[in-house]
């Protein structure tokens, strides 16, 4: 071993290192105790049971070695692409006899063993050409130097090496399960739930292991080394230098490595700081996302979008070495979003429309003849309600609508209108909507812009009470009704019982009070009064007024609450 060890550190050497004379018997003692501390801390020497992080260039073969010190020992080597494929292969130098160390008199001078080693070709064990997770394994190997020679044609990359004589049983990946697909359980629109089967490492070897699971639009990854040097890249990208400057995503510093150095080296130019006012020029970031769980084998992935086809891989990590292993990944497509019902609206024709809490109701009109213009009525009956109305594409109006309204749109020949209602957050939305290319009366009844109803305390009495509201210009029909509630009938039961669109055909015949007609061309004096009589003294009546239109279509105003006196 000793011999062996120096000859392959006279291999790594420096040149200017070799010409120096050899050292005496007593110098080798000396330098034998630190053998192990240089021989390893080579770049070109793989440690046994240590996995290792490096890189390559483009085209450029790079070489590490890993010594066997007895025959029949368990020898495997484990090689992980991160992201490009590599072609590696694996052979034994044959060493000769003298090398062992056993053999009687003199060793053979160190440049004699040097030049053997060199001469040698070595026996090409195994090779391997792609971006699988690839290994070697030999449960009886003889001693010797191995090499292992690692190129990449694609562009540069990084990798990771593992190399150990311990038996497969002690290997720190953690093992998968027999069956080591990755299922996609459940699917959604923006929700996909996985389920994978436990890893041996956790439930035989009692070892700690979490799960990472990663997410992206592209690919299925092979390994987790893949997946860290695809999120890196991004990384580095996102200050990319202006065009002409070549730019090496690499952290050479991460590997021990001065950047300056290889770039000269390689010809890259080093990245210069950048300027103010200078355009800053980026690539797009992948969309890719890696989360680690713990120890669950369940995952749910939210905040997807919907009809998207998604990659889902899973790796097993030991905790303890940080080494993974990756299960057979997946991917799925997320349900299509629910395609919203459009609802046909008849020229002319009042359309009740139900929209749920921050839900959407989609409603197209689309005129059979010819028009000029087209009135856009809507009776918001509750909260308000968002609308926007797009004609042949073209966005014509968005607004905000509470109570009534009413939009006039230009016409335009075989147009075609699509109506989109959005729903309040407070809660769902009644509305009544009508579209008309001949609008003569107005099918909903205008409004004055206080719908309040006012009550009189100095006219209550312990069998009446007396009531105001506001008229308009228009002549219209309205309609008082009356109902007894409990005297701690309370604003939030009153707010329940606001909804404008429940005409007096929903309220019983004994709560009428009256109906008649009103209007006044002076705004100023639109007011009108009404004594509602018959009342039982010292209790609480919820007032109800009722405007009906010309088409029959009603609108209630704001109900109020009055107690009559209890002592008169």
């Amino acid at each position: 071993m000793v011999l062996l060890s120096w000859c392959l550190l006279w291999l790594l050497l420096p040149l200017s290192s070799r010409t120096q004379k050899l050292p005496t018997r007593d110098e080798e003692l000396f330098q034998m105790q630190i053998r192990d501390k240089a021989f390893f801390h080579d770049s070109s020497v793989i440690p046994d049971g240590a996995e290792i992080n490096s890189y390559l260039f483009r085209d450029t073969p790079k070489r590490y070695f890993f010594v066997v010190e007895e025959d029949n020992t368990p020898f495997s080597v484990t090689v992980t692409p991160c992201d490009a494929p590599l072609e590696w292969k694996l052979s034994l130098q044959e060493l000769p006899e003298e090398a062992s160390g056993e053999g009687s008199g003199d060793p053979e001078p160190l440049e004699q063993q040097k030049q053997h080693i060199i001469s040698e070709e070595g026996t090409e064990l195994f090779s391997y050409k792609g971006n699988d997770v690839e290994y070697f394994i030999s449960s009886s190997s003889p001693s010797g130097l191995y090499q292992l020679e690692l190129l990449s044609t694609e562009k540069d990359t990084n990798f990771k090496v593992y190399a150990t004589t311990t038996p497969e049983s002690d290997q720190p990946y953690p093992e998968l399960p027999y069956d080591p697909r990755v299922d996609v359980t459940s699917l959604g629109r923006t929700t996909v739930t996985l389920a994978w089967k436990p890893s041996p490492t956790s439930s035989l070897l009692k070892q700690p292991i979490q799960y990472c699971v990663v997410i992206n639009k592209e690919h299925n990854f092979k390994s987790l080394c893949a997946v860290e040097a695809k999120l890196s890249m991004d990384d580095a990208f996102m200050m990319a230098p202006k065009p002409g400057v070549h730019f090496s995503p690499f952290d050479f510093a991460h590997f021990g490595f001065h950047s300056d150095n290889l770039g000269k080296d390689r010809g890259f130019l080093a990245k210069p700081p950048p300027k103010l006012g200078r355009p800053v020029y980026s690539r797009p970031k992948t969309d890719i996302q890696k989360i680690c769980i713990g120890n669950k084998n369940i995952f749910t992935v939210s905040d997807l979008k919907p009809d998207m086809q998604y990659y889902f891989d899973v790796f097993v990590v030991n905790s303890h070495s940080n080494m993974s292993t990756a299960y057979v990944g997946t991917f799925a497509r997320t349900k299509e979003e629910a395609k919203q019902k459009t609802v046909e609206l008849k020229d002319g024709k009042v359309t009740d429309v139900f929209v749920k809490r921050k839900g959407a109701k989609f409603l197209r009109f689309a005129p059979v003849s010819s028009h000029q213009k087209v009135t856009l009525s809507i009776h918001s009956c509750l909260d308000a309600v968002q609308i926007q109305v797009r004609r042949d594409g073209k966005l014509l109006l968005s607004h905000s609508v509470e109570g009534i309204r009413q939009f006039q749109l230009r016409g335009k020949p075989k147009a075609k209108y699509l109506i989109r209602l959005k729903g309040n957050k407070k809660g769902a939305s009644m509305l009544k909507i009508l579209a008309s290319t001949k609008p003569t009366k107005q099918s909903f009844p205008s409004l004055p812009e206080d719908t309040r109803i006012k009550a009189f305390d100095k006219l209550r009495t312990c069998s009446s009470a007396t009531v105001a509201w506001l008229g308009t210009q228009e002549r219209n029909k309205f309609c008082i009704y009356k109902k007894e509630v409990d005297d701690n009938y309370n604003e939030d039961q009153k707010k329940r019982e606001q909804n404008q669109c429940l005409g007096p055909d929903t309220r019983k015949k004994s709560e009428k009070v009256l109906c008649k007609y009103f209007h006044s061309e002076n705004l100023q004096k639109a007011v009108t009064t009404e004594t509602i009589r018959g009342l039982q003294p010292g209790k609480s009546y919820l007032i109800d007024v009722y405007v009906i239109g010309h088409g029959g279509h009603s609108v209630k105003y704001q109900s109020k609450v009055v107690k009559t006196r209890k002592f008169c």
